[in-house]
């Protein structure tokens, strides 16, 4: 029996087969584009998931490692707020305005001045240009053309798992990532979406997470090669999914994210809405967790990668090592602290806990001594003082912390799995095998009942390692970089806000 979970990640779409005891078959990975037409924008062509899944697919079947015919069920989970606008015929009408998008500052600045009090006390957010319901607002009123075309609006995974099955929903947990969903209600907000003008009628029929919503038609087995008749089951948020799969499913456990963006999500037995933070129900039910994040972490590092690190990609071209891990050689050849180098990671503005969209990334303290092994090492130390920067609304909101949990791609680094540690001071658990197509899997299984419900699912499958313990010397020195880092960002928001008007 093998279960199969698709991620529609922000970079890039993963998918993983694992069996009934959480063994992990095979496992495949591909990137795509996000096009950033002007500055501050983000968008991306939903052909693109398709054609990577149809690519990761076409992989594992080629390898021979997963037969197809043993899948018992799919589920599917997506980088959530980012809304797929289709038309009459079910045609895309433009490119999606992802979540790290930063165009509905305006937008954003009216709902909470003029309608603050009622969009938090019913979604339990502030408004932000990460949220769909300031996007909207934007395209009603730069794009209204656009949204007179629209007459369904899907999410990331939803239109994925629309082309699998031809069915139109999307789940609770996915509806709250986009202010139009009450909370207490449990349903679409009239009056939110009268705020963006947005109709109910062309919002999807919300679902539970692992509710199966369809089976793989014969138009989705022609294009995904998939065998017809497989249940597809909904999904929820990559987000959501993630720290699930990690093992994070009891009040108190903190999950650190070091992936395209940066999280600090604490779990909660209550909904904790605060101004400063994101708000989510868990996968497991009656589960909550409060979100602080940051928008660019290994999102930075694959930026960095790009456009700085051409040596490195041509000695991983030449060697089939990963160019990450080559960057870690290098980083490790810098001292603690980079040699008095900062990095701040604030490429597309920042979210917790500033909430403030003219960001701009820095390097700072650069001298002729610095070495590009310094740069390097400064990155990485500057998204762990975001994470811990985030961290400091989880204090002041005085949430109980039990453990620390690391996930994402950055987690693969020993280098930066130990910086989180000595720059947080506690002992990090990396779950082995885990991330969010991993879960995705296990809520495959969960939706067609081969395993009891969602904690048995995780108890049964997950695997971790032994915990990564701080140094306490190393610990003292990052807590005074840490607070230099906190005044760097203090000094220059102003230039940043100046840099911005230009």
């Amino acid at each position: 029996m093998i279960l199969l979970g698709i991620d529609i990640g922000t970079s890039g779409c993963k998918i993983t087969a694992i069996d009934e005891c959480g063994h992990i078959l095979d496992e495949g990975f591909a990137e795509y584009e996000t096009s950033h037409p002007q500055p501050g924008w983000a968008e991306e062509d939903p052909e693109d998931w398709c054609v990577a899944v149809r690519g990761i697919l076409a992989g594992l079947k080629e390898r021979g490692t997963v037969d197809f015919a043993d899948i018992a069920a799919i589920a599917l989970d997506g980088s959530t707020h980012n809304a797929v606008l289709l038309d009459g015929e079910m045609k895309v009408v433009r490119p999606t305005i992802m979540w790290t998008d930063q165009r509905a500052v305006a937008e954003s600045a009216e709902l909470n001045g003029v309608h603050g009090e009622a969009v938090f006390g019913t979604a339990y957010q502030m408004a932000a240009p990460t949220w769909t319901l300031p996007q909207m607002l934007w395209l009603q009123r730069h794009e209204p053309d656009a949204l007179a075309r629209t007459s369904h609006v899907m999410f990331v995974k939803d239109y994925v798992r629309y082309r699998l099955t031809g069915e139109w929903c999307t789940d609770t947990i996915e509806a709250q990532g986009t202010l139009f969903f009450d909370m207490a209600r449990k349903q679409w907000s009239p009056e939110l979406c009268g705020l963006a003008g947005i109709p109910l009628d062309i919002l999807p029929p919300l679902v539970s997470p692992t509710d199966v919503v369809g089976k793989v038609t014969a138009g989705g087995a022609a294009e995904f090669g998939l065998p017809v008749g497989i249940p597809v089951v909904c999904g929820c948020s990559d987000s959501a999914v993630e720290g699930y799969a990690a093992g994070a499913v009891e009040p108190g456990s903190c999950i650190l994210k070091l992936a395209t963006a940066g999280n600090v999500n604490v779990m909660t037995d209550r909904p904790v809405p605060h101004p400063k933070t994101l708000t989510y129900s868990h996968v497991v039910p009656g589960m909550w967790y409060t979100v602080a994040a940051t928008n660019t972490a290994a999102r930075a590092q694959r930026w960095f990668r790009d456009h700085f690190c051409a040596a490195e990609l041509a000695e991983a071209e030449r060697t089939g090592r990963s160019v990450y891990a080559i960057m870690d050689d290098e980083a490790a050849q810098s001292p603690l602290g980079a040699d008095g180098l900062f990095f701040h990671p604030y490429l597309q503005g920042e979210r917790a806990p500033y909430w403030d969209p003219q960001l701009r990334a820095s390097f700072v303290g650069a001298t002729m001594r610095h070495t590009h092994a310094d740069f390097v090492r400064a990155l990485l130390e500057g998204v762990v003082f975001s994470l811990r920067d985030c961290f400091r609304t989880v204090e002041e909101m005085g949430l109980p912390v039990t453990e620390f949990r690391l996930i994402g791609g950055g987690a693969k680094s020993a280098l930066w799995t130990q910086i989180v540690a000595d720059v947080f001071g506690y002992p990090i658990i990396v779950p082995q095998g885990c991330d969010a197509s991993f879960g995705s899997a296990l809520l495959a299984g969960v939706g067609v009942g081969v395993f009891a419900d969602e904690r048995s699912a995780v108890q049964q499958c997950l695997k971790e390692g032994d915990p990564v313990s701080p140094a306490p010397e190393r610990h003292a020195r990052y807590q005074k970089l840490t607070s230099l880092y906190y005044r760097i960002h203090d000094v220059l928001a102003d230039v940043y806000h100046d840099l911005g008007t230009l």
